[in-house]
C-alpha cells in the first residue's frame, strides 16, 4: 500500500497564476479581544494606492462569480467565516494562461489575497455562517462606467463550484 504522505507530495498544484500575491495576515489577540492588519501602505510589494475599502456579506453555500477589472487590483481578506476564493488567468498574453488558484481564505486561514487585474475571480461562502469578506482595491467604485465584466458562475468558466469531498 502507498503511503499517503508520499502520494500527496507528489501532486502538481497548479503554478500560482502571474501576479497573484498573498500575504499571511498578522492577528494580535488580547483579553479585549483581536486586531487584525490587513494592508499597510508601507508594504512596498503590495500597496500601490488607496481607491476605498468596502465588506461584502456572503451567505453560506453562495456563489459570487464571474468578474474582473481592466484597471482596478483587489486586495481581499475574509475576515469572518470561509470562503474558497477562485481566480481564472484568462489573459492570452499572460505566462500562466489557464491556470486556476485556489484559496481558503478566513477566521482557519488569515491571509490577504491579491488579485491583478485582468483576472477572473469569484468566491463561495464555505462556513456555516455568512462570511465578510474586505476588499482594499486600488481604484474606487465608478458608479457611472464600473470597471467590472461579468460572467455568470456556472458553466462559463473551467471550474466546478461543488464541494469536493474525499
Amino acid at each position: 500500500m502507498t503511503d499517503p504522505a508520499a502520494y500527496t507530495a507528489t501532486v502538481d498544484k497548479p503554478p500560482r497564476i502571474h501576479g497573484v500575491q498573498t500575504k499571511a495576515l498578522r492577528l494580535i489577540p488580547d483579553e479585549r479581544g483581536w486586531l487584525l492588519e490587513i494592508l499597510r501602505a508601507d508594504e512596498v510589494n503590495l500597496f500601490t494606492k488607496f481607491g476605498q475599502v468596502y465588506v461584502s456579506a456572503t451567505y453560506p453555500g453562495v456563489v459570487k462569480a464571474w468578474h474582473y477589472h481592466r484597471d482596478q487590483v483587489d486586495n481581499f481578506a475574509c475576515i469572518v467565516g470561509m470562503v474558497k476564493l477562485v481566480l481564472v488567468d484568462t489573459r492570452a498574453d499572460s505566462p500562466t494562461t489557464g491556470v486556476v488558484n485556489e484559496f481558503f481564505v478566513g477566521a482557519q486561514n488569515p491571509m490577504l489575497v491579491q488579485v491583478p487585474n485582468l483576472v477572473y475571480h469569484g468566491w463561495k461562502c464555505i462556513s456555516p455562517e455568512t462570511s465578510l469578506v474586505v476588499n482594499v482595491p486600488n481604484e474606487p467604485y465608478r458608479y457611472a462606467a464600473p470597471d467590472e465584466y461579468r460572467l455568470a458562475p456556472y458553466d462559463t468558466l473551467p471550474y466546478d463550484w461543488t464541494r469536493k469531498d474525499g
